[in-house]
């Protein structure tokens, strides 16, 4: 059931108890972790923190922990799959879920008992109505009274009929609300709007939502543009309630005070910690649109500097040394320039936060930073210990791990590019008729980066936008993409992604979650849906063809 009362029926029933927090490895998640931390912390409250990867890790937990816990809180996994059947809990188990994945399951709307939906209701929801999902069979039994008109059929045979289109009409209900896949409002948001209500909320927790509501922006574009810039809207007016300051206030500010600030900043991804050259050649808005991959790109993307009247020695040298004068003016000059070059969203509604005079981070910077510390492909650490550090790097006293965060992502946007340039430029993406498919195989530069989902996501958004540029078949600009990279070499398995039709409309909406599933049921094919975002899978190799051809029947 949905909680309309935060306060009253979540924070102060678990106030006083042991709780267990399941937090999913996104970005959105530790930040929406961060602010209940600080919220427990406030109130003494006791709780244990287990991060969890998939659904296997999540079933693994709660069987380990069941018995010492009553209250469970779930953050960004369990809405969206019948979450009493995975997990079987005992009748006194109540779960706190605050999950931006959407559909919600019907059978955790409608249990009034153990599922507590911490979930906004002003999200368009679209829930089916209670009868007409668990509506029973009792109506049809009311006119079987032996009293039947000549040449009528049979009660029997009539009930049965009726029982076979009610079964059909419900069928027809549940698969038009769960067919998409979609996100909603921020988890962050979330318990930032519960921190408030309790007036508890700091300028610390305002900065976690920034990068939470940028990273369902940079990331999961199905969020929508209209719902990001609605989202950044509220955010900016807490932002500006929390970091106002009269003109005699500004000098008595603490040297290293933390300031939280909204901005019309550039779509460039790390440029103030890197060249402006590299940025541009790694931001996958600019690199699209000039086409990098190719000679004629790279001419533009000089004639763009020119145009700017920017010396080459300046723009390739870190951008904390650029000359002040250029500096000045840099992102008016860069907005000119992008204008006359097609370019003409080249500045974005954004936040950035000052820890002094010499901190100074976009949410999107924080975005990249810590979705590369957790998907961290190195092996001196478990899963656990990279979540702990990408936790670790959203506060202000481990600016060494976000420095440390911002360097792997310079690392995992350049291999985005070069693997982008490498398949365009071996025309890798085919057509399969209703998708476009694209595999990258072992032995492929940097493909280890790309094992882990969100990279791989981030890798497939990119490669479908820049192909959409250099494509002239129009048809193929609406395909949506498939994509598999190789997960471990010695089990021979593969991880596959989903991508809907890079469109201009708002509702970009993903399908491929179901299509996955039918696929693989219809073939048999080996596969393992053990992620939260359903549009991503595990499937053996050597199944791969008989499951793309079945899925190619399915979406013709």
């Amino acid at each position: 059931m949905f909680v309309s009362d935060f306060r009253k029926e979540f924070y102060e029933v678990v106030q006083s108890q042991r709780v267990l927090l399941f937090v999913a490895s996104d970005v959105d998640a530790l930040c929406a972790c961060k602010i209940l931390q600080a919220l427990f912390q406030c109130d003494h409250v006791q709780y244990t923190l287990v991060p969890v990867a998939g659904w296997q890790e999540l079933e693994t937990a709660f069987l380990e922990h069941k018995a010492q816990f009553h209250y469970f809180i779930l953050i960004n996994c369990g809405a969206n799959v019948d979450l009493l059947d995975i997990l079987q809990p005992d009748e006194d188990t109540i779960f706190f879920v605050c999950d931006t994945h959407r559909p919600v399951n019907v059978v955790n709307v409608y249990n009034d008992t153990q599922i507590k939906l911490l979930i906004k209701q002003d999200d368009d929801l679209e829930v089916p109505a209670y009868d007409d999902i668990f509506r029973d069979e009792e109506h049809s039994g009311n006119d079987s009274d032996g009293s039947e008109p000549s040449g009528s059929e049979p009660s029997e045979k009539r009930t049965r009929l009726e029982e076979v289109c009610l079964g059909l009409s419900q069928r027809d209900i549940l698969f038009d609300y769960e067919q998409y896949e979609y996100h909603g409002t921020s988890s962050a948001m979330v318990m930032f709007d519960l921190a408030w209500m309790m007036s508890k909320d700091l300028n610390d927790m305002l900065w976690y939502v920034a990068p939470a509501v940028s990273a369902l922006g940079v990331l999961q574009p199905s969020l929508g543009q209209m719902k990001y810039v609605t989202d950044v809207g509220v955010l900016q007016r807490h932002v500006s309630r929390h970091n106002h300051r009269n003109e005699d206030e500004e000098n008595t500010l603490s040297v290293d005070c933390t300031r939280v600030s909204f901005e019309y900043d550039l779509r460039l991804a790390l440029y103030q910690h890197w060249s402006l050259h590299d940025s541009l050649c790694n931001t996958s808005y600019t690199a699209a649109r000039f086409k990098l991959w190719s000679v004629h790109g790279q001419k533009r993307l000089q004639e763009f500097l020119a145009d700017m009247g920017l010396p080459l020695k300046q723009v390739k040298q870190k951008f904390q040394s650029m000359d002040i004068s250029l500096k000045e003016n840099l992102r008016e000059m860069i907005e000119e320039s992008a204008t006359k070059f097609g370019m003409k969203d080249m500045r974005i509604q954004t936040f950035s936060i000052h820890f002094g005079f010499k901190h100074k981070f976009l949410a999107s910077d924080v975005v990249f930073a810590t979705m590369s510390l957790m998907e961290n492909p190195e092996k001196d650490g478990s899963g656990t210990d990279h979540f702990i550090q990408a936790l670790d790097s959203l506060s202000r006293s481990n600016l060494d791990k976000l420095y440390l965060g911002l360097e792997l992502a310079k690392k995992q946007l350049r291999a985005t590019q070069q693997t982008i340039a490498s398949c365009l430029c071996t025309n890798l993406v085919i057509s399969q008729g209703p998708f476009l498919y694209c595999s990258l195989t072992e032995g492929t530069p940097d493909v280890a980066l790309f094992s882990k989902p969100a990279s791989l996501s981030l890798l497939s958004r990119h490669l479908l936008k820049s192909f959409v540029y250099l494509t002239k078949n129009r048809r193929c600009k609406l395909l949506p993409l498939v994509m598999a990279a190789p997960l471990n070499a010695e089990q021979g398995t593969v991880t596959v992604v989903g991508i809907p039709p890079e469109t201009d409309s708002s509702d970009r909406k993903n399908f491929f979650g179901r299509a996955f599933e039918k696929a693989a049921e219809s073939t048999s094919s080996r596969t393992l849906h053990n992620h939260f975002d359903l549009s991503v899978m595990e499937l053996k190799a050597e199944d791969r063809s008989k499951f793309l051809d079945a899925l190619v029947s399915l979406l013709s």
